[in-house]
């Protein structure tokens, strides 16, 4: 399994101090199976960049959204294989007890927000409400549930013959608890990260940030660590940066959280254009 990161921000876009090693698109997953299976784990502005990068159009990609927030989808209409035609684009999304994932998707994909409509994007697309618990992919099994986040979002599990990766970019895990983190069965997101070779997971904030952001549904650096700990990951890479976070301030803020914690387990900054190879 090939992973690699095309955007990293929660938010916004950063306008902020100089970000050249870290980035400044939003989040963008690429998942590569060894057997040609594609999967993009959000589509933040960082999808346009990864759609320009594809040299053949695919036959099939499979978008899976977290969650329906605009830092999550506003690179979706600029997504090349979803523009054109013979490509088929599966659109994964959380449920909605009252609106289908199509209705919502088009509140953004049409005028006057966008000039098309999404049934005019192009490629051939079915939309999928993700059901919570494990469904497959091609070659993976996908595990998906309900984290902590505002508004109804999920983190997932991506489940290959030899590794594991798990995305949770959005997520306060610490909302509620006085001594986090509780034991595992108690924590959100628990179940999707135990023992993951990779876990990308949000680390936004710093610890004096959190205290004033509580219930936002971000993690502060020093959680996201807790968090990777508890669940006995081998490799955490913290993401979904604030943008107000330029690059010094995020070498300064990780390489702090690893002098304090000290963890048993590797830890890289999540910057754009980062790649992991997961398995054999």
């Amino acid at each position: 399994m090939k992973v690699k990161l095309w955007g990293t921000r929660g938010s916004l876009p950063s306008p902020g101090p100089e970000t050249t090693r870290y980035g400044g698109n939003t989040c963008c997953v690429e998942v590569l199976g060894s057997e040609g299976t594609l999967l993009v784990l959000d589509a933040g502005t960082g999808i346009r960049r990864f759609g320009a990068a594809i040299p053949t159009p695919p036959k099939r990609v499979d978008v899976l959204l977290t969650h329906l927030h605009m830092d999550h989808i506003q690179g979706l209409a600029f997504f090349a294989p979803f523009r054109t035609p013979g490509v088929e684009v599966h659109i994964w999304g959380p449920a909605s007890a009252s609106l289908s994932l199509s209705t919502r998707l088009s509140r953004y994909l049409s005028p006057p927000l966008f000039p098309l409509f999404l049934r005019e994007m192009g490629s051939t697309m079915i939309l999928h409400e993700v059901p919570i618990g494990e469904f497959d992919i091609g070659e993976f099994r996908v595990d998906a549930a309900l984290v902590c986040h505002p508004d109804t979002t999920v983190g997932y599990r991506i489940n290959a013959s030899d590794c594991v990766l798990t995305y949770i970019p959005d997520h306060e895990p610490a909302l509620g608890v006085r001594d986090f983190p509780l034991k595992s069965d108690w924590t959100s997101g628990y179940e999707l990260a135990e023992g993951a070779n990779l876990l990308i997971h949000d680390s936004q904030y710093t610890h004096e940030e959190y205290r004033e952001r509580v219930g936002f549904g971000h993690s502060s650096m020093a959680q996201a660590m807790q968090f990777a700990d508890l669940s006995q990951v081998e490799h955490l890479v913290p993401f979904h940066h604030d943008p107000a976070h330029g690059d010094e301030e995020l070498d300064k803020l990780i390489s702090q959280a690893v002098e304090t914690t000290n963890p048993d387990f590797q830890v890289t900054p999540g910057k754009e254009g980062a790649t992991f190879q997961l398995g054999g």
